[in-house]
């Protein structure tokens, strides 16, 4: 059964053609495809879109470059994908959830996957819910995020409140610069907000129960906890360290470099 309230975000200027699945309850979810070869599906942050995360950042062209079928899905409450309005349709692990869905809905079954900040926690929880791609990459975030992620993000919830308020101005808590990329990515105050509500723990046992070969990619200055502790935590993980903090280090070269090295065979 569909959610009710759908509402289907308007489509961003984007070079790739979209297309839609449905999550398991029937919300109408976006992703692109580009390139040709073998499959990664690659999964964005909170707020910062997929095309912002991969496509301006030169990411996905390299993996097509290499040979790469490159998969961008947009999470639900983001870009193209649809923005309930109703609680119902945010469920507890609603976003591993849809990744799981996307991989059964196109029939993988060798493929690789990654994703960054909120996007490196789904690829986690797809991990230990029983998702097994060849190859996986978690970048920008450390292990605390993934096994307290109950109740993180609250203070988005202040400011998305006075986003929808209008009353969200410059200042130290809430730089110019969010403001506008909020705006410049039609963000959908209500809808992201419930998507907070969505976040589960992940048991470390769970996670050193792992078996896929995994890339912990974050950059030197990443603040979203302990990049070490995570990859002690994810049996035969390989750590790499790029230039850069929680939002730039996926724009250097060798955040880049170090992805494809990995996941070449």
């Amino acid at each position: 059964m569909r959610s009710p309230v759908q509402i289907r975000a308007p489509r961003l200027q984007s070079p790739h053609h979209l297309l839609y699945y449905e999550g398991r309850d029937g919300a109408d979810l976006a992703y692109r495809e580009l390139g040709e070869g073998r499959p990664i599906v690659l999964l964005h942050g909170y707020i910062v879109g997929a095309d912002a995360t991969w496509i301006d950042s030169g990411i996905a062209a390299r993996l097509a470059e290499d040979g790469r079928r490159v998969i961008l899905p947009d999470l639900r409450a983001h870009g193209a994908s649809a923005r309930s309005h109703d609680p119902a349709a945010y469920p507890p692990d609603a976003l591993t959830d849809d990744g799981l869905a996307l991989v059964e809905h196109l029939g993988l079954a060798d493929y690789d996957l990654g994703g960054y900040s909120v996007g490196g926690r789904i690829v986690a929880r797809m991990l230990v819910r029983g998702a097994r791609p060849g190859r996986a990459f978690i970048g920008g975030t450390g292990l605390e995020p993934i096994v307290h992620a109950a109740g993180r993000g609250e203070s988005y919830r202040g400011l998305l409140a006075d986003y929808a308020a209008g009353t969200l101005d410059p200042g130290p808590a809430a730089p110019w610069d969010f403001v506008a990329y909020l705006r410049s990515v039609d963000a959908d105050p209500v809808a992201l907000t419930l998507l907070l509500d969505t976040f589960v723990d992940t048991p470390l046992a769970e996670l050193e129960a792992t078996e896929t070969p995994t890339l912990v990619l974050a950059g030197e200055e990443e603040d979203r906890g302990s990049v070490d502790a995570l990859a002690a935590a994810l049996p035969g993980s390989i750590l790499r360290r790029v230039p850069g903090g929680h939002g730039t280090a996926h724009l250097s070269p060798e955040f880049a470099a170090e992805l494809l090295t990995f996941l070449r065979p």
